[in-house]
């Protein structure tokens, strides 16, 4: 049995709902480009990783895989702030175990930045390479 459609006004609740969701992960975004040192690092390097990638003619699935990479990193970078953000307001003070806890976030960052190069270096590397043999 299909149910009957909702009313207009709960289906433009639902929907204002769902359009004011993107507003507030916008904000989320802004929050960490206007606030993060690194998240800016990231974005100012993934910049050079796109121009690179012009410049260079890779593939379209490279490009995708920067992409990730580029993606990925900077999902980590959010998280990490998410985390910084929680450990202060549950621990103004400071305690080991909030450090421990940047910390692994923070790792965490490092992991994804250094997978990012290996996989810039698997995508840059032959075009680099046959650059170099020129």
């Amino acid at each position: 049995m299909s149910q009957p459609p909702l009313p207009p006004t709960i289906q433009r609740n639902e929907w204002s709902k769902f359009i004011a969701g993107f507003g507030y992960a916008f904000c989320g975004l802004w929050y960490a480009l206007r606030t993060q040192r690194n998240g800016r690092v990231h974005v100012a390097i993934a910049t050079l990783v796109i121009i690179m990638g012009i410049i260079l003619h890779i593939s379209a699935v490279e490009f995708a895989m920067l992409f990730v990479a580029i993606t990925v990193v900077f999902i980590a970078e959010m998280f990490n702030t998410v985390f910084e953000l929680c450990v202060d307001l549950a621990a103004p003070a400071y305690h080991p175990l909030a450090k421990i806890a940047k910390d692994v976030a923070a790792g965490a960052v490092l992991l994804s930045a250094m997978l990012a190069v290996v996989i810039g270096l698997f995508v840059f590397g032959p075009h680099l390479w046959v650059l170099m043999q020129r």
